[in-house]
């Protein structure tokens, strides 16, 4: 990635110092090694590495014959960010609109509250908010509450949370249990209209009334259906005052078992519960199911398109045949393609484990794929929004590699957010040459692709701190960072560096110290690197926690011995004695980075909104196990996809 680092050398300046050389190099970066490198010494590898090219295509084509000579690959550019709106505009949900060009648009999010909303439930928000926005409508914010069994507070108030930290507000926020009432009179109407009936079954007669294994035997109708309307009534009624335990008797809504789709094979539409519910509390003994109270609560808000995903097609049948028999208005319900991501888990019972087993810190952990986990790795939402606009929306299902998704926030947070300096592991360097800048000022922009960012002070000093992988005790030809009796460059300091000697830990056997000076005569070193002031200069020590995927393989679901064999053991890597330069305080101060979507203005965020490139390292966010006195953070994403320095 061309970082602009480049420019952000370029434009650095010492301050109460001597005049800086104005043969100084500008710098670009080698993007194969991730080095920053004078312009002569980039295009001298950029050279060699075009011949290597060459020479193997040439190699390539001699087995071939009457081939046409090969095609030049066009140079890759950078994508401008797609149209936000480009979804709504074109393909699926445009002709969703063109089937029903009904206004105002009306839509819901309708999600179970049993359970935090994972990245897939990301697309169901911005497809069914965007669609109402879009169109000049509005989306409610419905909690589908009709299991008081898996039903918890902590996961209404995180479900509200997510949509607006997407940048979206409901128009209203309902719950399927505010019509607890009328959808109790509604099935009372449909049994007197002799489309439901009281069913004692259990599980293995209703199988088999329904083609038993594989459908292996013809379907048949329960005999229940058969009994007459004051009696399912009577009995619907005992339902309700406690005369059944669960599981004893519920009511089946008569529909079509000669059908052939499933969705119409008499599906449940109450059943008795012995749990209080958070809302109505013991009022009441019996609940409706998903299959009787979704339609019906679409038709008494006045949804005009209910989008929900493909797992619902044969459902469409159902839902419509529900409502016809029992509401005016009818929605238009419309399926598209779920959206998954490989290599990781999503379902609530695996990730439970997870996190009841300490795997993992907990269900915000970095290393998920949670919305809150994801927020918490720093992930913007307006990467996550413009991750789902370049998917576009189909009617197939969607199964996305990791690096796809990591892709689209790279290019994102590359354009909004700033730039600073952070040493993961350091170590300290003299120059014992430096005492005329010691205590200098440097300006540094925050970005030199968006001189809005503004710019920075940062203190060079006679002790610096590098990166211990950035010195090697051993030199080598092709290794261009700091090394006994070589030059580097520190970002645009008043001159190169040469170390000249250095001292270990004999214990540890690892570097402690190194000494070096001021290379006066080298104008152009061959690389650069980053690099943090000593104590009093504002840098801060920091804790930096790098993620990498929890699981080793694409589908740790399919792994021998289950999938918590695939555990990564280096998921999680911690540096903690990291410093991070003095720029970061001014960072901190003006999240969040950048103001978009539910993060959109001053202080507006949590933690992770202090976003920032760590130059040369990796892009990174504040964490929420942060203190006033203790900084922490999280990587986001690395700065290119498997880079790897020289």
């Amino acid at each position: 990635m061309a970082d602009g680092v480049t420019e952000a050398a370029a434009n650095l300046k010492i301050e109460e110092a001597a005049p800086v050389d104005p043969n100084a190099p500008k710098l670009q970066l080698d993007e194969e090694t991730g080095e920053w490198v004078s312009k002569g010494e980039l295009a001298k590898r950029l050279k060699k590495r075009a011949k290597k090219v060459s020479k193997e295509k040439a190699q390539a084509a001699k087995p071939a014959q009457n081939d046409a000579a090969p095609k030049k690959p066009k140079e890759k550019v950078e994508d401008a960010p797609l149209d936000p709106d480009a979804m709504f505009k074109q393909g699926f949900l445009n002709t969703v609109f063109e089937e029903r060009p009904l206004k105002p648009v009306m839509t819901r999010f309708p999600p179970e509250p049993n359970g935090f909303l994972h990245i897939g439930h990301a697309k169901a928000i911005a497809v069914n908010f965007g669609f109402a926005k879009y169109h000049g409508g509005n989306c409610y914010l419905r909690y589908d509450d009709t299991n008081p069994e898996a039903e918890e507070e902590i996961y209404f108030t995180a479900i509200e949370d997510m949509v607006r930290w997407l940048g979206f507000s409901p128009y209203k926020i309902t719950y399927s249990s505010d019509n607890f009432g009328k959808l109790y009179e509604l099935a009372e109407k449909l049994v007197t209209l002799g489309k439901a009936y009281v069913c004692y079954c259990n599980d293995d007669e209703i199988k088999l009334q329904r083609g038993g294994e594989k459908g292996a035997s013809p379907r048949f109708r329960c005999k229940h259906a058969d009994q007459a309307v004051e009696f399912n009534l009577t009995e619907f009624r005992a339902m309700r005052d406690g005369k059944y335990k669960p599981r004893e008797a519920f009511l089946r809504m008569k529909q079509d078992i000669t059908d052939g789709n499933p969705q119409m094979w008499d599906l449940a539409a109450y059943r008795v519960l012995n749990k209080p519910h958070h809302r109505t509390g013991d009022e009441w003994r019996i609940y409706p199911t998903y299959d009787f109270t979704h339609c019906l609560c679409d038709s008494f808000e006045g949804i005009t398109h209910s989008l929900c995903t493909t797992e619902f097609v044969q459902s469409r049948v159902s839902y419509e045949w529900l409502n016809e028999q029992l509401v005016e208005w009818q929605p238009q319900q419309r399926e598209y393609g779920r959206l998954s991501i490989s290599g990781t888990v999503l379902s609530k019972r695996k990730l439970k484990e997870l996190v009841d087993k300490k795997y993992v810190r907990g269900w915000d952990d970095p290393r998920l794929y949670t919305l809150i986990a994801v927020r918490r790795r720093g992930v913007p939402p307006g990467a996550i929004l413009e991750f789902v606009n370049e998917l576009g929306v189909t009617t197939t299902n969607s199964i996305i590699q990791v690096v796809r998704f990591e892709q689209t926030i790279r290019r994102y947070l590359e354009r909004t957010v700033p730039r600073l300096m952070l040493v993961l592991d350091p170590v300290p360097v003299i120059i014992e040459d430096a005492d005329e800048f010691d205590g200098t000022e440097v300006t540094a922009p925050f970005s030199p692709k968006s001189p809005a960012m503004g710019d920075h002070k940062i203190k060079f000093t006679k002790k610096v701190y590098i990166d211990r992988s950035d010195f090697r005790e051993v030199d080598s030809k092709d290794y261009f960072r700091l090394a006994p009796g070589k030059t580097v460059g520190l970002l645009q300091a008043p001159f190169p560096i040469k170390a000249t000697n250095f001292t270990k830990d004999e214990a540890t056997g690892k570097v402690t110290e190194i000494r070096a000076v001021f290379d006066r005569e080298t104008k152009k070193p061959k690389t650069f690197i980053q690099w943090v002031g000593a104590e009093g200069s504002g840098s801060r020590r920091c804790e930096v926690r790098i993620h990498n995927q929890l699981f080793l393989s694409e589908n740790p679901a399919a792994a021998e011995g289950g999938y918590l064999n695939d555990l990564n053991p280096e998921s999680e890597v911690i540096y903690p004695d990291a410093i991070i330069e003095s720029g970061f305080d001014e960072v901190k101060r003006r999240a969040p980075w950048p103001e978009a979507a539910g993060e959109d203005k001053l202080g507006k965020g949590g933690p992770e909104s202090v976003r920032f490139q760590a130059m040369r390292v990796a892009y990174f966010a504040m964490d929420s196990d942060s203190t006033d006195d203790k900084i922490v953070l999280n990587r986001i994403v690395t700065l290119k996809e498997d880079r790897e320095k020289s």
